[in-house]
């Protein structure tokens, strides 16, 4: 018991509450929202709930990254394999994937409208090829210094607009 209690209180960064009986919500350390389909919810047992939603903290904190689609697969995998949840039958994309693909959009339409290949802008803002592609796609959760560096090389600046 007292094992169970000290698996409990152990700190973690991303925190999980119910939301229904099958459905989960997980802020990672980022503050990114993910639903988590799986049957917590519909536990009984007290314990066994708080137990479960701490294993898909500790989850999402181990397998946490900026690439969202990586940590998604590897939360899919530890889940399996410790058996969490009962099994979960699904992982929502996070809250912030549609704001990536917009701006990675938008980052790829006024490269082409200069008639800058990526190779040449991901030189210019000192990234890798890689990275740009993989921002220009929605995949990379790209921070404030790397999004500033991209937008000087377009010619354009970050800054924030109504909505």
């Amino acid at each position: 018991m007292d094992n169970f209690r000290e698996f409990l209180n152990s700190p973690t960064d991303s925190s999980a509450q119910i939301i229904s009986k099958n459905e989960v919500e997980v802020i990672a350390p980022d503050g990114e929202i993910f639903t988590v389909l799986c049957p917590i919810g519909s536990y009984t047992n007290k314990n066994t709930q708080d137990y479960e939603l701490h294993w898909l903290e500790v989850i999402f904190d181990k397998n946490f990254s900026d690439d969202k689609e990586q940590m998604r697969d590897l939360i899919w995998r530890d889940s399996v394999r410790f058996n969490i949840c009962g099994g979960i039958t699904g992982i929502s994309s996070g809250t912030r994937h549609d704001d990536r693909k917009r701006i990675g959009n938008r980052i790829r339409e006024i490269r082409e409208q200069r008639g800058m290949e990526a190779r040449d802008l991901a030189r210019l803002a000192n990234i890798d090829a890689a990275n740009l592609s993989r921002i220009e796609n929605g995949k990379y959760s790209v921070g404030l210094d790397i999004l500033s560096k991209i937008a000087s090389s377009l010619g354009k600046k970050v800054d924030i607009v109504d909505l």
